[in-house]
């Protein structure tokens, strides 16, 4: 099957196809991380994203459910180098995709699609399967609207209210596209789950008589969480607040400092941070938008930065008991990643 990626600029290239027959568009970005393709690909973050994966080989070791983030892929699309053929495990990538009505590219220079990413920013594209019409996938990536004017985070969230029981701290968290393993870490610590959706109000997560909120990561522009910003900026100071990638963005807002979006954001499982006490972690991230540190208000102090770029990767009011990071602590980038140094900590300072 031939295919063709179309970006915004008009540049365009044509490939493989795998999946099925059909076209995909939205914000073409990439991640830089060797294994983990399918948590990435069911990563509720993508939504409204096409993912591309500059490590050149993807695919050999097929496709184990059991380490989803997610039911299903959120990922509009995919784009590799090369797809691997005869997995070590079945399904392999490309039979995953046909069966489930995915997208897919392979056989594209990939360093060079990400060259231009890191050179002009995220560019808008389009995905045609079963098609190498190069005009008309310039046309459609052209016609996408820019990711920051679309609404993702309710097409991710929750739907109703749930609980995953634990004999411990009472954790309510808003979903605003949660990652399974964000929850496992909780529970792994005993923790009462409360799951909100992203329309919850204030009252609302109250009643569930909370030791602590939890603010999940998410797709999109952090601004489109209002519910959630509400919540934060009613609750701060009546119980402890806690934020992961979206959470640190929503946390922010809430308290009146700003975000922006990125030029090319940071994605994948090798992105050093620098904690307050000098000590560097190399973690996992998919974030396009950040805090601007300089809007910050008095009271909050930022406790992790990265290495690379300076950028805001967490910080703390200790006023209020907010504690926020921008990295992806439950996702295990090593053997001495940030999961037990984050969730201990935040877990054994909830009252």
């Amino acid at each position: 099957m031939k295919a063709v990626l179309g970006l915004e600029d008009g540049t365009f290239v044509v490939g493989d196809g795998f999946g099925v027959e059909g076209t995909c568009s939205g914000e073409l970005v990439f991640t830089t991380q060797m294994t983990g393709y399918m948590e990435a690909l069911t990563d509720p973050s993508y939504a409204g994203q096409i993912l591309m994966f500059t490590y050149p080989l993807i695919g050999n070791y097929g496709v184990d459910q059991q380490n989803f983030e997610s039911p299903m892929v959120h990922a509009r699309g995919c784009v590799a180098r090369e797809i691997a053929a005869v997995p070590a495990a079945r399904p392999s990538v490309a039979d995953y995709f046909e069966e489930n009505g995915l997208f897919g590219i392979s056989g594209v220079d990939t360093r060079s699609l990400t060259i231009k990413t890191r050179t002009v920013g995220t560019l808008r594209a389009s995905l045609i399967v079963g098609s190498d019409d190069a005009e008309e996938a310039v046309r459609r990536a052209r016609a996408v609207s820019p990711i920051g004017e679309v609404d993702l985070i309710g097409s991710v969230s929750c739907a109703e209210p749930y609980q995953v029981a634990g004999t411990g701290k009472r954790i309510a968290v808003i979903d605003l596209g949660v990652k399974r393993h964000i929850l496992e870490s909780l529970g792994h610590r005993g923790a009462d789950i409360h799951v909100f959706p992203n329309t919850a109000a204030p009252d609302e997560v109250m009643a569930a008589k909370p030791d602590a909120l939890f603010i999940s990561n998410g797709p999109g522009d952090p601004k489109r969480a209002t519910h959630a910003i509400r919540c934060v900026r009613d609750l701060a100071g009546e119980v402890p607040v806690i934020g992961i990638c979206m959470g640190i963005q929503v946390a922010a807002l809430a308290l009146g400092a700003e975000t922006y979006k990125m030029k090319f954001g940071h994605r994948g499982t090798n992105q050093p941070v620098r904690y307050k006490d000098g000590s560097i972690y190399i973690t996992t991230q998919n974030h396009g938008f950040a805090v601007n540190d300089e809007t910050l208000p008095e009271g909050c102090t930022v406790s992790y930065r990265n290495v690379n770029d300076g950028t805001v990767e967490g910080f703390e009011n200790r006023d209020l008991a907010v504690t926020c990071v921008q990295f992806h602590p439950e996702a295990h980038g090593g053997p001495r990643d940030t999961e037990m140094h984050f969730f201990d900590r935040i877990y054994r300072e909830i009252p």
